[in-house]
């Protein structure tokens, strides 16, 4: 079940496979998926705040949000879900309402 709520199953993806062995699962999905959504660095929000909401909003568990979380720390922004562009849109609306600088671009 995705964070939306809704059950789906992944499309299968070809991926070259001198290119898969390269490549984490989450990263052979987002292969699948035509828009994403990027949560920037912000000089406001709490690294906890941060992760309680990836948590709390995508359902990730305590690793996976931290793990987002240090990526917009540290690289100053953090795909953290991909998906249709009504998915993307409502995820970027849930962000600015959590008080985080989200915005959504088509994945190339």
């Amino acid at each position: 079940m995705c964070h939306h709520g809704v059950v789906s199953a992944a499309s299968p993806v070809e991926v070259d496979p001198t290119l898969e062995q390269d490549l984490t699962p989450d990263e052979i999905v987002l292969l699948d998926k035509p828009w994403v959504t990027i949560v920037w660095n912000d000089p406001v929000n709490l690294m906890s705040y941060v992760t309680f909401v990836f948590q709390k909003y995508f359902g990730y568990d305590k690793a996976k949000a931290e793990k987002l979380m240090l990526e917009v720390h540290h690289d100053g922004k953090s795909v953290v879900s991909a998906g249709s562009r009504e998915e993307m849109e409502r995820d970027v609306q849930a962000m600015h309402e959590y008080g985080l600088w989200a915005t959504m671009e088509r994945n190339e």
